[in-house]
């Protein structure tokens, strides 16, 4: 699966896949097999591909499979709390 959300992360702070790659310490084909989903990377290279982003492992790897959101949605109308539970 693609990781737009690096992707959309790294042209937000206006950093090259090259930049990128020098900060974590890898190549710039590493940044782009990452983006384009065909290289799962160590935790270690994540974590510090989110510090390089200034951002969270939640907000570049975590996979929304859209039920959390639905969930959320009607713990809200039924006036529940999901994560409570």
């Amino acid at each position: 699966m693609r990781n737009l959300k690096l992707k959309f992360r790294r042209i937000e702070l206006e950093i090259s896949q090259t930049k990128l790659a020098e900060k974590v310490g890898v190549t710039r084909q590493t940044i782009g097999l990452i983006e384009a989903g065909d290289f799962n990377p160590s935790l270690k290279l994540c974590i510090a591909i989110c510090k390089a982003l200034d951002t969270t492992l939640n907000d570049l790897f975590w996979e929304d499979d859209g039920n959390e959101e639905k969930q959320e949605q009607s713990g809200r109308a039924t006036g529940t709390d999901a994560a409570a539970d």
